[in-house]
């Protein structure tokens, strides 16, 4: 996908969002089901380091393939838009796929094994909530990053290769400072 079509999405508490962001740059970021320990994991990560993200001038959207009604309870205290998507209509728009090496990939396992200690001690001590043993859409997603200007654009994308396999916060900013460069 080379430029996003304008469109309004609505995060899972209601607020709108326009894609693209008519001001700043969007981190489009395609995750999984509503509490995937590899996706809280990678959402933490977002979250430390918000503050800096939104220096440097980016929005980020976060969409899952679960119900509303189902990812509310997992990203009620996330500092940004979540946006159900459990038709999965921007995921095949924007070409996100389903597969077994999600899980399979060995370059997965070990950032599988880490999220899932890490998820335990969180829902152990009252900070997170177990997944669905039957999550909406299955466990077999694959992350995806875009990096989307203000003008549609489609200005850097990552296809990730299995669950753990998406952009860090440095990756980002480091796209950021190259579409800006390029410019």
């Amino acid at each position: 996908m080379d430029v996003v079509t304008p469109r309004h999405l609505t995060s899972v508490t209601g607020t709108g969002i326009d894609l693209p962001d008519p001001g700043r740059l969007v981190h489009l970021q395609f995750r999984r089901f509503a509490g995937c320990p590899v996706c809280n994991l990678h959402l933490r990560s977002i979250v430390r380091r918000h503050a800096e993200i939104e220096a440097a001038g980016v929005r980020e959207v976060v969409l899952f393939h679960s119900p509303a009604d189902e990812l509310r309870e997992h990203v009620a205290d996330l500092p940004f838009a979540v946006v159900a998507d459990p038709d999965r209509r921007l995921y095949r728009e924007f070409g996100v796929e389903s597969a077994r090496r999600s899980l399979l990939d060995p370059r997965a396992w070990l950032p599988i094994l880490r999220a899932v200690v890490t998820g335990t001690w969180h829902v152990l001590r009252g900070r997170e909530k177990l997944p669905s043993r039957t999550p909406h859409g299955g466990r077999l997603g694959l992350p995806a990053d875009f990096l989307i200007a203000p003008d549609g654009r489609v200005l850097a994308a990552k296809y990730g290769e299995h669950a753990s396999d998406q952009w860090s916060v440095d990756d980002l900013l480091a796209q950021v400072s190259q579409s800006r460069s390029a410019r």
